[in-house]
């Protein structure tokens, strides 16, 4: 009875768990608060080149991925509330909504940079040169930006997948969900990060 006892327990620590989140949401927050400041300071210095910039964007699609993401961030809650409740399928149902609104935005995010690409407004585009030094900038950081943002949406797809399983083999359940609200946590952010990302792209002209 002591061995299985001892097999039974699991040493957590899921203070020390959430308060890495924390610490890792902090890092990212000062890497986009840089990015943002440099997005100010090259914006200030060509305003008018920002603005022709900020006309050649598509304002539906990002208007339409702001929408996805402010809806995934409640399922993510939704999941995570079920999960504490017990509810099993309820999670599993709430965070499949979050994954596939995920895969959508990216989706989207490709249909989007196709057609820049398409019209030549890519760095080293003709159709970008012409446009002159200031534009380049406002299109460079937007690739930049909106490209390491693309990036945490696939690494919260597989995080998603992930906690996916581990719900579906009962690994997280009602006493031991910390790694589905880590990943609630990260996916938070990715939805602040981009409701900053939209304004300065999109809006702001």
């Amino acid at each position: 009875m002591e061995k299985n006892a001892e097999h039974t327990h699991v040493h957590r620590d899921d203070e020390g768990d959430k308060l890495g989140m924390w610490l890792f949401i902090f890092t990212e927050l000062l890497l986009f608060g840089m990015l943002f400041l440099i997005y100010a300071v090259y914006r200030y210095r060509n305003p008018v080149a920002f603005q022709l910039g900020g006309e050649e964007v598509d304002v539906f699609i990002g208007t339409l991925n702001t929408v996805l993401l402010l809806v995934s961030s409640a399922t993510v809650a939704m999941s995570i509330s079920a999960i504490q409740k017990g509810l099993k399928k309820h999670a599993l149902v709430f965070l499949g909504i979050t994954l596939l609104i995920a895969l959508v935005f990216l989706v989207n995010k490709y249909f989007e940079w196709g057609a820049k690409i398409e019209y030549g407004f890519y760095p080293g585009g003709e159709a970008l040169l012409e446009l002159g030094h200031g534009t380049i900038l406002f299109f460079g950081l937007y690739y930049v930006m909106t490209g390491i943002h693309a990036l945490h949406i696939l690494i919260g797809i597989g995080l998603f997948i992930y906690v996916f399983q581990q719900i579906r083999a009962d690994k997280i359940h009602s006493t031991d969900y910390i790694w589905l609200e880590n990943t609630g946590l990260y996916w938070h952010l990715v939805d602040i990060i981009w409701i900053f990302l939209f304004p300065l792209f999109y809006l702001i002209h």
